[in-house]
C-alpha cells in the first residue's frame, strides 16, 4: 500500500489566531469550524483547492515558547511545500509573501518553480509550481541538479502564466 500524498501537518504555535490570520490572508486557507467544543488554542485550515478534510492544524504553545532549532542545532523538520496550479498563483502568492514581509527565498529548480517563507513563528514553508510533464526536455531534466534564482517572469513567458501544472493536469 504505497504512500500517495501529504494529507495534512500540525503545527505547534506561539499565537493561533496570528498564525491563522497569517495563513488565511497570505496563503488563502480557510479555517474550518471543527475545533472539539471546550477544546481552545487550536485551529484547523484547509487550502482553498484542496479536498482534505483539513491540511493544517495549529496548536497554541504560548508567547514562552523558544524557536525551532531543527536544522541548526536539533534534528527535524525542514519545511513543508504546497503546490500552486499556475505560475500565476505563485505570483499573486509571492506578492502577498512580500507584502507580509515573510518571503525568505526563491528557487528555480529546473523541473519545479518555488518561493520560501516563513510565518510569523518562523516555521519555513514552501510554495511550488511543477513543470508540467509533456513539457519536460532533456535540458529541464538535466537542470534538477543545480538550483538557481526563480525568474518569475522568465518562466511565464516559457510556459504561460495559466498553464496548469504537473498535478494539476493529472489529477482531474
Amino acid at each position: 500500500m504505497p504512500i500517495t500524498r501529504l494529507n495534512h501537518a500540525v503545527l505547534y504555535v506561539r499565537d493561533v489566531e496570528r498564525s491563522v490570520a497569517f495563513y488565511t490572508t497570505v496563503l488563502g486557507f480557510r479555517r474550518l469550524d471543527m475545533t472539539p467544543d471546550g477544546f481552545t488554542g487550536a485551529a484547523f485550515l484547509q487550502a482553498a483547492g484542496s479536498r482534505n478534510d483539513h491540511d493544517l492544524g495549529l496548536f497554541e504553545i504560548g508567547s514562552a515558547a523558544g524557536p525551532s532549532r531543527a536544522g541548526r542545532g536539533t534534528v527535524g523538520l525542514y519545511h513543508l511545500a504546497w503546490e500552486v496550479d499556475t505560475l500565476a498563483e505563485l505570483e499573486a502568492i509571492q506578492a502577498r509573501l512580500v507584502q507580509a514581509g515573510a518571503l525568505v527565498g526563491t528557487s528555480d529548480h529546473s523541473t519545479s518553480k518555488s518561493l520560501y517563507g516563513q510565518d510569523p513563528d518562523g516555521i519555513e514553508f514552501e510554495v511550488a509550481w511543477f513543470v508540467p510533464l509533456d513539457l519536460l526536455d532533456e535540458a529541464t531534466l538535466a537542470g534538477r541538479k543545480g538550483i538557481r534564482p526563480l525568474d518569475l517572469a522568465r518562466e511565464q513567458a516559457r510556459y504561460g502564466a495559466t498553464t496548469l501544472g504537473a498535478s494539476s493536469t493529472t489529477t482531474g
